[in-house]
């Protein structure tokens, strides 16, 4: 299901390499961004505004999103019907 995923203010991601969209309040997430920016694995797509969603790339990639993770969720599954009916 190769695609593009809008995950806010004009900035797309790979639908297949999506592993995981998490929220950003719980430690463990937390840690992970932490890291992350420590590694210089981060893409932040915010454009200033409150992190609302952690979307894990594969290759160990972390993206950041402003837009909630109900919200890419629906963007993502509106998506995959999309190629389903190709």
């Amino acid at each position: 299901m190769a695609g593009l995923l809008n995950i806010g203010f004009g900035n797309l991601v790979h639908t297949d390499r999506i592993i995981a969209i998490v929220t950003p309040d719980s430690a463990p997430a937390k840690r992970l961004v932490q890291k992350a920016k420590q590694e210089e694995r981060v893409v932040d797509a915010t454009q200033g505004r409150k992190t609302r969603s952690i979307v894990v790339m594969d290759q160990s990639t972390i993206v950041l999103s402003a837009l909630g993770p109900d919200t890419l969720a629906g963007r993502f599954h509106e998506l995959a019907g999309m190629k389903g009916e190709e």
